[in-house]
This record gives structure tokens, sequence and C-alpha cells, in this order.
């Protein structure tokens, strides 16, 4: 079940009080960046070599999440067949991991505020 679906079923059961919704965790998602590791390894010295003999870096994607209050948030996708790697599909797990982690930051959040 999505996030989405689940929003649809607190609403649909009148639960009102407050609370983080998806729509919130999207609207304070402010800038987004993927690469993949094979790229993050692009300034070492040897950079052609290292590639060449780990050809696994090129599987592993990462998505790095920048917040409103600019904190970032990082995410990751890997890919164990290299025939089944995809590069949309890896940006777009590595972004579902990503966004997974900031519920938690903003239900702290929330529940301080809630709390004063």
């Amino acid at each position: 079940m999505s996030d989405k679906d689940i929003e649809k079923e607190i609403q649909a059961k009148g639960k009102t009080a407050p609370r983080v919704t998806p729509d919130h965790i999207e609207s304070i998602i402010v800038g987004e960046l993927y690469f993949t590791a094979a790229d993050g390894v692009s300034t070492h010295p040897q950079a052609d070599i290292v590639v060449r003999e780990h050809p696994e870096l090129a599987l592993l994607t990462f998505c790095v999440l920048k917040l409103k209050n600019g904190f970032t948030v990082t995410g990751e996708s890997a890919c164990a067949s290299p025939e089944n790697f995809d590069p949309e599909i890896g940006q777009k797990i590595a972004r579902a991991n990503a966004v997974q982690k900031i519920w938690p930051l903003e239900g702290y959040l929330l529940k301080q505020r809630l709390s004063e």
C-alpha cells in the first residue's frame, strides 16, 4: 500500500487530527540529485581503473533530496543483475527510499510542535 493510498484511507475514515501527509512531504522537497557510485568516483585519480575493476559501481544509484530548511536525506538503489539495470527505475527506487527517511523526521517535528 502506497503512502497516498494510506492517506486516502485516513481521510475516508474521517481522521482529522494533525498528521504528516504525502503532500506535506513533497512540499518540503526543494531539490533532488541523482548519481551512481561510478559517477561518485569520477574525481578519483584512477577513476577509469576503479570503474573498470568494479563495474558494479554503475549499478548503485543514489538520490539526495534537499529539504526547505537545507537538510538533506539520501536514498539508494542497488541492482543485482546488470541486465536488469535501468537508470530511471534505479532513480525512482532511490528517491522512494530517501522520501521514507523524511517521514520520521517530520513526525518528530510535528510531535514536538504539538507538545509545546
